[in-house]
């Protein structure tokens, strides 16, 4: 009988096991944000691509991020080239 009052013991004295808190939410909700029109239709179809990354999972954020730095750089190099010109 002195194995299930041991058992017993040992039970009460194991540390319980604590739920790990979650270090990001792999499924965001949505944030609402909006994206205000500039007024140049390209800039703009750049920033709604930024839109669209709200609620979505974050490891598909940075491939976004980079696509619409490059479109933005490409956008101010040829205004810059048009402003050269003139």
């Amino acid at each position: 009988m002195s194995e299930p009052a041991t058992e017993d013991l040992q039970a009460e004295q194991a540390p319980q096991a604590l739920p790990l808190p979650a270090l990001w939410d792999p499924e965001p909700a949505p944030l609402g944000v909006d994206v205000e029109p500039s007024g140049h239709p390209a800039v703009d179809a750049a920033l709604e691509h930024l839109a669209a990354l709200d609620g979505a999972p974050t490891t598909e954020h940075a491939a976004v991020y980079e696509d619409v730095q490059q479109t933005l750089s490409t956008i101010l190099t040829s205004l810059d080239d048009g402003d050269g010109d003139s």
